[in-house]
């Protein structure tokens, strides 16, 4: 349905990523979901970390789409104060990019890949050269462009294996959410 849509996109590194609230007004103003909901469902949240699933659901209320989102609150600069509306905004993305709405160009969302990139700038600030080596920053910057560039489980999967053992799983879990895990 959303093919044709034109999607208002954020340019995130060359690539075009459509914002969630794209998503969410087409969403709530296109007739094909009148009577459809969005809901969501905190499934893990403490002081440090929080984890939302979203649900589409039609009139009939049959679940049509879901979406996970998983924020740390000093993963960011915005986290520090707003880490369950951030995780809350990711997992509608996730939803309804799995619903197929703004999808054209990538599952991830430009609030996700932003935020992504604002984790590993500021993980990048806060280590220290013997906790975090640049030879191993280097190739985590090489597997987030190839991934961000082919947004597949394959182009996941072959980076971390050309590079076993050399991405935390911070990194992982952000390397995952580009391509929609």
């Amino acid at each position: 349905m959303s093919n044709t849509h034109h999607f208002k996109t954020t340019n995130i590194k060359g690539k075009e990523y459509v914002e969630v609230n794209q998503r969410i007004l087409y969403f709530r103003n296109n007739p094909a979901y009148s009577g459809w909901s969005l809901e969501s469902e905190i499934i893990s949240l403490d002081d440090s970390s929080c984890v939302i699933k979203s649900t589409v659901k039609d009139d009939a209320g049959r679940v049509r789409a879901t979406g996970f989102a998983q924020e740390d609150r000093t993963s960011s600069n915005i986290n520090k104060t707003s880490y369950v509306e951030n995780c809350e905004t990711s997992s509608w993305g996730r939803c309804l990019g799995n619903l197929g709405i703004g999808i054209e160009t990538s599952i991830a969302s430009a609030n996700e890949v932003s935020m992504a990139i604002e984790k590993q700038n500021l993980m990048s600030s806060q280590a220290t050269p013997l906790a975090k080596p640049i030879q191993q920053d280097d190739i985590y910057q090489k597997a987030l462009k190839y991934v961000t560039d082919n947004p597949t489980s394959e182009s996941l999967d072959k980076i971390i294996a050309k590079y076993p053992g050399k991405f935390s799983q911070i990194q992982i879990s952000s390397l995952s959410k580009l391509i929609g895990k």
